[in-house]
């Protein structure tokens, strides 16, 4: 189980990059160049323009929505309101209501998404049916289609501003969730790990259990023993990214040419992605893959704590997305300056005592009712062998039965025929034979009348 976790816990990180559907589409909107300071900073080698690639948000709808930001950017009206409404406009609704006016041809495309999605929803609820046995149950697609309500199921046919509507609402309700459903699945992770270490224990003898805690006393001690971390976001912080990853002389620190630098895709916003590579120097500090002490999903955890930190103090209109303006004005602020120290996880447990005793307690009662599910299974199981046998059994003297019958009728057929012994009568002379009877014959037919 712990495994599973594991892998779990990995696939979600690999999520975790994931922006807010708003956020996507204002990173593939054309942004206007920001100049660099010459004066502090090298310019950086020119690069070949790269296509941006869509970031998968985890959402099971990620392919259509993708898909639907896809088409509708091709559109050079929406396109242009795009970059001119904010986020909070978008969130009402007012964006969706532009797409009365694009183009045909790409509301043709989304109405042909829109079939496709449907379609694809249709073929879940079928398979879904069919795994759970109810393969002969007629099915109310439009019952089951409420639970997706990033589509309207009424209208399967054409793609209208409600859909886009539903889809940016849904959206950003289903993203804004997903961090707080990671630190949930962190949690359990963490949980699991404990409970299996003290299962473990269980196991041991006294000197083997003494020895087992000491060597895990001494990883804890050895992950401790790092450098010390810099306050995320603070000025100290992005000096050493500065220093470090950029090359450059931390006396010459400019907020600006900073920003302008890691937005690598120049559209004048950090996202999440953006922001949490500036935490990698830090969180090397803490984590080597190679150290058994160190464990590498907690280093996501780690990336994410500090990555919601930084949004929580500089994103000041809750888009997940820090501008440029935003990013100047946290850099004027005392806790940019003079910052407290970080509380890394060792510092912060992801869970109390309690909630561990809770934990052990809820796998407890697991374990309880899939043994109780075991020994009834089992228990169907021999009576079902038992009814195996009886009708073997059955089968057996049926089958004795016809076998007896079959041999009766056998002897039945080859027995030879009856002699005259026992008073029978003598066989009748054939009918038309006028040849006299020998003397002996002729006495005993007539003592018969």
């Amino acid at each position: 189980m712990k495994h599973h976790l594991h892998l779990e816990m990995c696939w979600s990180v690999g999520l975790s990059h994931c922006c807010l559907v708003l956020a996507c589409l204002l990173i593939c909107a054309e942004a206007v160049p920001i100049s660099i300071d010459k004066t502090k900073v090298s310019p950086p080698p020119e690069k070949p323009e790269e296509k941006t690639q869509n970031v998968d948000t985890g959402l099971h709808y990620d392919r259509y929505l993708r898909e639907v930001i896809d088409f509708l950017e091709k559109d050079q009206h929406f396109r242009e309101k795009l970059h001119n409404t904010d986020m909070e406009d978008i969130k009402k609704g007012k964006l969706a209501k532009e797409l009365d006016f694009v183009s045909h041809n790409v509301r043709t495309k989304l109405d042909e998404l829109k079939r496709q999605e449907v379609s694809r929803l249709r073929t879940l609820i079928k398979a879904k049916q069919d795994i759970e046995g109810g393969k002969d149950m007629a099915i109310d697609h439009q019952a089951l289609l409420k639970q997706f309500e990033y589509l309207n199921h009424m209208n399967p046919h054409t793609f209208e501003v409600d859909d886009l509507d539903r889809l940016i609402k849904s959206a950003t309700r289903d993203l804004e969730n997903y961090d707080k459903e990671r630190h949930e699945e962190f949690k359990r992770y963490e949980m699991m790990k404990e409970h299996e270490r003290r299962e473990h224990l269980r196991t041991l003898d006294e000197e083997n259990r003494q020895k087992e805690e000491e060597h895990y006393e001494e990883l804890k001690k050895k992950h401790a023993d790092h450098p010390k971390i810099n306050h995320p976001g603070s000025q100290d912080q992005l000096k050493e990214v500065w220093e470090e990853a950029d090359g450059l002389d931390p006396e010459d620190f400019d907020p600006k040419t900073f920003f302008n630098l890691h937005d690598t895709n120049g559209d004048g916003y950090f996202d999440e992605q953006e922001l949490e590579a500036l935490f990698t120097k830090e969180l090397e500090k803490l984590y080597d893959p190679t150290n058994e002490e160190d464990d590498m999903v907690e280093m996501e955890e780690e990336r994410l704590r500090m990555r919601e930190h930084v949004m929580n103090e500089v994103d000041i209109n809750k888009d997940r997305l820090v501008s440029l303006d935003e990013f100047l004005v946290a850099t004027k602020k005392k806790e940019f300056l003079e910052p407290e120290s970080w509380e890394t996880l060792e510092q912060n447990p992801a869970y109390t005592d309690e909630e561990l005793k809770e934990f052990e307690e809820q796998l407890a009662k697991e374990e309880q009712d899939l043994n109780q599910k075991s020994a009834d299974l089992q228990k169907q199981k021999e009576e079902l062998e038992r009814q195996q046998e009886q009708l073997n059994a059955q089968k057996l003297e049926l089958q004795q039965a016809v076998q007896h019958m079959e041999k009766l009728k056998s002897q039945k057929d080859q027995a030879p025929p009856e002699d005259n012994e026992g008073g029978n009568a003598p066989p009748a002379p054939p009918a038309g034979n006028n040849e006299p009877l020998p003397p002996g014959q002729k006495e005993e037919i007539q003592s018969h009348p």
